[in-house]
């Protein structure tokens, strides 16, 4: 009992900040509404939101792809864009006005105060405030943080919504501009402010927080305290460095805008498109070589391993469940394809980095065992039929190659020694509940 009441704390800090963070976004979001309404008028704000919502779609579906194969909770990831859209652009904005007037006031310049608030002050506060959202996944939900694909979608979509704000206020200060000008729709200073931030660069605020995901998904990795701290520090200074280059495009001369995009947006842009599709490969291939261990052992049926590898067999899977047990069965083969790469990951991660790096394994990987043997009666024979639709058995059995000895992590043998608890390495049931830190203990 006494054991478990460091975990029973971090289960409490865990529902405290979740509270504190739904507070939070639940008062930021009207005040950054009214703050955003005010300064462009209300009919600016509603062409600029409906402006601005176009790229957020295609961007929200294509962080989502790349986490597809250990799929992270919508609401952890709806909390992010909320954080990213209200509260960081809430104090974005506040900052980047106090730090401008106060600027001018001690310059008498107000050129030089805009300039070295876009170019200075705007890049710092911007990527701090998008990168609190980070921080806390990171710190308290840390055996969700796998690694680089994880910081990828949480700044994906914290980055996204911060750029949807942003956005509405651009384009809605252009439609005021036009208004009072009368211009023409093709000549407008909207046409044209779209074309730049909806059309060209999209990607621009969530290129530059995805550096800042990617330090803290090394960081997920790494051992050593130095590292831990280091690495997304490191991440969070490049996403500064990179937005503040972006930010001075426009001051370079007359081509500064088009040599920065052309030599240096557009490459990053690519490399770290190359990037997410190696990393999501490669975390797919993880969970294919572990999940056959287990389907080894006897927890998973062989057909249900290339079947929670395709992501088309996932979504057929669910199909097939929801086409003959209804929307709860399909919820259960969903969650069921969760847990089981979220089991691969887990034991991938002990396998390379040791119990040092996963100290409580042995207590998670129970839990999620669990939880799949819960479930497999629904999600097992449709995983297999979806398997077999998808034409991904091969024709003949195939014995699965050995895997080089694990020291202290292994997987238990399936046998049931009660209702619903797993045997055992030794063949005696474990019946004692496992409370996780970071979590919400048995479920």
């Amino acid at each position: 009992m006494f054991r478990a009441l460091p975990a029973v704390r971090g289960v409490r800090a865990v529902r405290g900040v979740r509270a504190c963070v739904l507070a939070v976004l639940s008062l930021s979001g009207p005040a950054i509404l009214e703050l955003v309404r005010e300064q462009t008028g209300t009919a600016g704000f509603f062409v600029g939101l409906g402006l601005a919502v176009l790229p957020v779609p295609p961007l929200l579906a294509a962080f989502r792809w790349l986490g597809r194969a250990a799929p992270r909770p919508w609401a952890q990831l709806l909390s992010c864009f909320g954080w990213g859209a209200c509260t960081a652009a809430l104090i974005a904005i506040l900052a980047n006005n106090f730090a401008t007037e106060w600027i001018t006031a001690a310059t008498a310049d107000a050129s030089a105060a805009d300039r070295l608030g876009s170019v200075a002050i705007a890049p710092v506060v911007e990527e701090s405030a998008k990168a609190v959202a980070l921080l806390l996944v990171f710190v308290f939900r840390r055996r969700q943080f796998t690694g680089p694909a994880d910081g990828f979608v949480v700044a994906g979509f914290t980055a996204t919504g911060f750029a949807c704000t942003e956005n509405v206020l651009y384009l809605g200060n252009a439609f005021g501009e036009d208004v009072e000008s009368g211009a023409a729709a093709l000549d407008s200073v909207t046409a044209a402010t779209f074309f730049v931030r909806i059309v060209v660069s999209p990607f621009a605020h969530p290129l530059f927080t995805v550096l800042t995901g990617l330090g803290f998904g090394a960081a997920a990795l790494a051992a050593g305290r130095v590292r831990r701290i280091g690495l997304p520090l490191l991440g969070l200074l490049a996403a500064m460095g990179l937005h503040a280059l972006w930010n001075s495009s426009s001051r370079f001369g007359e081509y500064g805008f088009y040599v920065v995009y052309g030599c240096v947006m557009v490459p990053v842009f690519g490399l770290l498109v190359w990037l997410a599709v190696r990393i999501r490969r490669r975390r797919l291939r993880a969970v294919a070589g572990e999940l056959a261990v287990y389907a080894a052992a006897g927890w998973l049926r062989p057909a249900e391993v290339p079947a929670l590898v395709s992501m088309p067999a996932r979504s057929l899977a669910r199909a097939l469940a929801r086409s003959t047990g209804g929307r709860a069965a399909g919820r259960a083969v969903a969650l069921y394809e969760a847990d089981a790469a979220a089991l691969a990951l887990l034991r991938h991660r002990a396998r390379h980095g040791g119990p040092a790096g996963v100290p409580d394994f042995a207590c998670r990987e129970r839990e999620l065992l669990r939880r799949l043997w819960l479930r497999k009666a629904t999600a097992g024979p449709a995983l297999a039929r979806a398997a077999v639709l998808e034409d991904l058995l091969p024709p003949r059995p195939v014995p699965l190659a050995p895997l080089e000895p694990l020291e202290r992590v292994f997987v238990p043998p399936a046998r049931r020694s009660g209702p619903w608890t797993p045997a055992t390495p030794g063949g005696r049931s474990s019946s004692r509940p496992c409370v996780l830190p970071g979590g919400d203990g048995v479920r």
